[in-house]
């Protein structure tokens, strides 16, 4: 209680209005509408949202919502809604109405390609999408029989040519009050598919006060403060950002895209600032040129919350060195939401950890056996906490022991009781009988002159195994050598963890959160090396370029001249020199210039 109180969610202002959010939230519980109607009983006036449309009051988010509850063209015991939409107000609007009406949500990720969001449309059967116009070409090559209808959250008219428009259902509708609906609206996330095929996780309906009572016991989230929501929404992180800020009363604001110096300017024009990011965003900010970190004011930023993915090499250090000690790193999945959030000061005492519970998280290590190991001993990572999943969509089993859920992580606590996470449990590589963790020596790459970015896998060899392979992402203008690259991992780690295989890649595949998807790198490597070999035989026939669906462009904002950019130099396993990205094809990507997409 004395954490909700600190954070100004209970008690603060009227006495009367403080007794009526309070009954509000008892009668329509912490889902995402409870949360704007209380807030809207509350403080009214009080912003809720900004985007580029402009600023919209709690009243404003509260009355819209009604009537777009009311309207949604849907029936039955349990309507499920799909929506496919960037950060911005349509999006908000409808994740609100749907939990007025009871609806079941399906979060659908920005970055699919036309076979993947076929495959849940198949599997979850929406009866409506609600849908950016940008994604029609992709709704249009999915088969009719799995959507009834699709409405439009961005567009003053249907660019199919006929349908209704989110704007439209809100403007031909009442806004009677509401009863809370007699069946609770859920939301189904979906994985982030990084192993394969997107798994559909249900989220708790009514996750009470206690998960934002757990979550501001280590980050000091109040309701003064302004949320600015890189994080897509589509994703755990951002669903969960919007559900933390209007729990707190606090305004939201969302880009569709992100663009890191709009970022940077937002933050600017805010008195007490909370960015909500994923690390790659992170990474395009500290990209930026000295001048472009410069121009802005940024003292005003108190909290950089992450999650989404590991935190590489020092740029925690190098973030909190430029704008100081307020980043958080959060460590969870889509079924565990969090397992521990690493503060300021864990990550002075070391950029990787991933830190500590929060209050009312269990955490444990645990062996091949299912036992607990000791301190500074890998083993597998499982956590329990009040927001749990329900389970899979298509009812995959799911790994449980003594109530706690396994994260498919390998980890381990070190003597100070800080965790760390080692990567996935599939992706442990054994080579001549010895166990490697890619981590370790992706960040001992990073330390390495000339390297911008880095991943490392495990590939078969016939006769170890397995053995390394390091794709790397040169820095401009810096010549980084194969043969270099060896001798000094050899310099940092065991003999047997020095990647046999080194290539050079123009930037690493990842997916619409910024994730990095290990199983595209061969593919990638492979356009590296034709477009490698096209430039030495002179050969300017179209050269292939493998774009697995779901890759979305996060392009780094130092774009340097080609001149600057020398060849490398190495042995023939070398997939070529690094140049600037070419556009991708498909749709608009994400991270870049033209459309640099926030989710």
């Amino acid at each position: 209680m004395s954490l909700l109180l600190r954070t100004g969610l209970l008690f603060s202002g009227s006495p009367q209005r403080s007794f009526h959010h309070i009954g509000a939230l008892r009668e329509w519980g912490t889902t995402l509408a409870g949360l704007v109607i209380s807030s809207a009983v509350r403080s009214p006036t009080k912003p809720a949202l900004i985007d580029e449309q402009g600023v919209m009051t709690f009243a404003e988010l509260d009355d819209r919502t009604t009537r777009l509850a009311v309207g949604l063209p849907v029936d039955g015991p349990r309507p499920r809604v799909g929506v496919l939409c960037r950060n911005h107000r349509g999006m908000a609007e409808t994740l609100v109405a749907c939990s007025k009406r009871g609806v079941e949500v399906v979060l659908l990720n920005t970055g699919f390609g036309a076979g993947q969001l076929r495959a849940v449309m198949t599997e979850l059967r929406m009866d409506l999408i609600v849908a950016d116009a940008e994604f029609a070409p992709l709704l249009a090559a999915t088969p009719h029989t799995l959507r009834r209808l699709v409405v439009w959250a961005d567009t003053p008219g249907d660019p199919a040519g006929a349908g209704l428009t989110v704007e439209q259902i809100i403007h031909a509708s009442p806004a009677p009050k509401l009863s809370p609906p007699q069946v609770q609206s859920r939301t189904i996330v979906l994985s982030s598919g990084t192993t394969g095929r997107p798994k559909g996780a249900r989220r708790p309906p009514r996750p009470g006060l206690w998960p934002l009572a757990s979550m501001t016991s280590r980050i000091p989230l109040r309701h003064k403060q302004t949320m600015i929501v890189e994080a897509p929404l589509f994703h755990t992180w951002g669903y969960a950002a919007l559900q933390m800020a209007w729990g707190l009363r606090a305004p939201v604001v969302l880009h569709r895209r992100f663009d890191p110096e709009a970022t940077l300017r937002t933050i600017s024009t805010h008195r007490e600032a909370v960015l909500y990011a994923v690390p790659v965003m992170l990474q395009r900010i500290m990209d930026l040129p000295p001048e472009v970190l410069r121009r802005y004011d940024t003292t005003s930023l108190r909290i950089v919350a992450l999650s989404g993915a590991a935190l590489p090499g020092e740029l925690a250090t190098q973030f909190m060195n430029e704008f100081g000690d307020c980043l958080y790193n959060v460590y969870g999945s889509t079924e565990a939401s969090w397992v521990s959030i690493a503060t300021p000061k864990d990550l002075r005492l070391d950029p990787r950890t991933a830190g500590r519970p929060p209050r009312n998280t269990r955490l444990v290590i645990l062996n091949e056996e299912n036992r607990p190991v000791g301190r500074s001993t890998i083993g597998r990572v499982f956590a329990a906490n009040e927001m749990l999943f329900e389970g899979y969509t298509g009812g995959e089993p799911m790994e449980v022991r003594d109530g706690l859920l396994s994260t498919g992580d390998l980890g381990h606590v070190d003597h100070r009781g800080l965790l760390f996470v080692d990567g996935r449990q599939d992706g442990m590589v054994v080579s001549g009988g010895e166990n490697v963790v890619p981590r370790d020596v992706e960040d001992a790459l990073l330390k390495l002159q000339g390297v911008h970015e880095v991943a490392v896998v495990g590939v078969p060899d016939d006769e170890w195994g397995q053995r390394l392979a390091a794709y790397i992402v040169p820095m401009p203008g810096v010549k980084v050598d194969a043969e270099a690259v060896r001798t000094y991992v050899h310099t940092q780690v065991a003999r047997f963890a020095v990647p046999r295989d080194v290539h050079f890649l123009r930037e690493l595949p990842r997916n619409a959160t910024g994730k990095i998807v290990h199983r595209w790198l061969a593919g990638a490597a492979r356009t590296e090396a034709a477009r490698a070999e096209a430039a030495r035989t002179g050969d300017t026939a179209p050269r292939p370029v493998e774009v697995p669906e779901g890759r979305v462009s996060w392009p780094s904002a130092w774009p340097p001249p080609p001149s600057a950019v020398p060849p490398v130099s190495g042995p023939a396993q070398v997939s070529g020199p690094p140049q600037l990205p070419d556009p991708q094809p498909g749709p608009p990507l994400p991270g870049s210039a033209a459309s640099a997409a926030g989710g």
